[in-house]
């Protein structure tokens, strides 16, 4: 692991040579988190994201020694499917996160059957403000196109998703490049976690990364708004 210096005070990035590597690592470092929070209030939550990229840190994270049955796992995102849906975020969890010792945590799906998604995003956002919140730990992914979360360029509600001052938890969004309609954790709930990870892989998003941290509207590249709105400092893993 090789830290590297970024101009933005609120930005620490993690070099690694491999994802296998970065995969170890950053479990260490979200399990630390968990087990911290549970130290402190009795109880810790977890929110993460979907795609291939965070299998290898899902597997690793299942196998850390920590109380998880005091953990609660939450999705930063979600698509408009069922949880058997092999495009589901809810079913990549359980395949992967919610194995081995972290099968003991709880979990709170996004995703309901009842309505469509601008319903789906009031009963979800219910949830989550049932949670002991501020969220312990968010991992967000980032895509080719500058999104994260479900923060999409282009998308319906891109506005009020990335608004600090949005009174929702959970917003529906629907954008050319996302596929089905999406349910997204809105702004001020991802930059108010204590630790907030941008797990990244590859030199075409880090060059997409370089690009965000530098001025420009959240409209172009969506993560600019939780890389200049974040509370904590954005702990930024990549490896090639």
């Amino acid at each position: 692991m090789k830290p590297t210096d970024v101009a933005q005070a609120n930005i620490r990035q993690f070099d690694f040579g491999s994802g296998a590597e970065l995969a170890e690592a950053l479990a260490d470092t979200v399990a630390g988190a968990l087990a911290a929070a549970i130290t402190a209030r009795g109880q810790a939550t977890l929110a993460v994201s979907g795609g291939n990229t965070p299998k290898a840190l899902f597997s690793a994270l299942s196998r850390r020694e920590i109380d998880w049955d005091k953990v609660t796992v939450t999705l930063v995102d979600e698509r408009m499917v069922g949880p058997a849906h092999e495009r589901s975020n809810h079913r990549l969890a359980s395949l992967f996160l919610l194995q081995n010792k972290a099968a003991e945590a709880g979990f709170v799906p996004l995703y309901s059957e009842n309505g469509d998604a601008a319903a789906a995003a009031v009963m979800a956002s219910e949830a989550i403000d049932a949670l002991a919140l501020p969220l312990d730990v968010v991992v967000l992914g980032m895509g080719t196109d500058g999104h994260t979360a479900s923060f999409f360029p282009g998308g319906t509600t891109l506005g009020a998703v990335t608004d600090p001052a949005c009174p929702q938890s959970v917003m529906a969004i629907e954008a050319h490049g996302a596929g089905e309609p999406r349910l997204t954790l809105t702004l001020p709930r991802i930059v108010e976690a204590g630790l907030i990870v941008l797990h990244i892989e590859g030199d075409e998003k880090k060059a997409v990364l370089a690009r965000a941290l530098n001025a420009g509207p959240y409209a172009e590249l969506p993560v600019r708004a939780v890389l200049h709105h974040a509370q904590s400092p954005v702990e930024i893993y990549w490896a090639p």
